[in-house]
């Protein structure tokens, strides 16, 4: 069971996303973008959030439909993780 919690979004490190100001990143909006970022940098609590935020078939297509921001093994790893 996920609780209320996990569904709300969570304060973005500035070292996650180093290119935009955390503060204006939108959770629905950003969605593959944030995924993205999580699964090549992410630290526990921010895979955890993910995890428990967005459905498993979006976390997928991020891994297999990536445009370069989740290298090559990371993409396998993930890969056998989410079978």
């Amino acid at each position: 069971m996920v609780s209320k919690s996990s569904k709300k979004p969570i304060k973005f490190r500035q070292s996650l996303f180093w290119d935009v100001d955390p503060k204006t990143i939108d959770p629905k909006k950003n969605a593959k973008y944030i995924i993205e970022r999580i699964l090549e940098f992410g630290m526990i609590e921010e895979l955890t959030w993910m995890f428990h935020y967005y459905p498993l078939s979006l976390i997928r297509d991020r891994v297999y439909h990536s445009r370069g921001v989740i290298r090559k093994k990371s993409k396998a790893l993930w890969s056998l993780v989410l079978r």
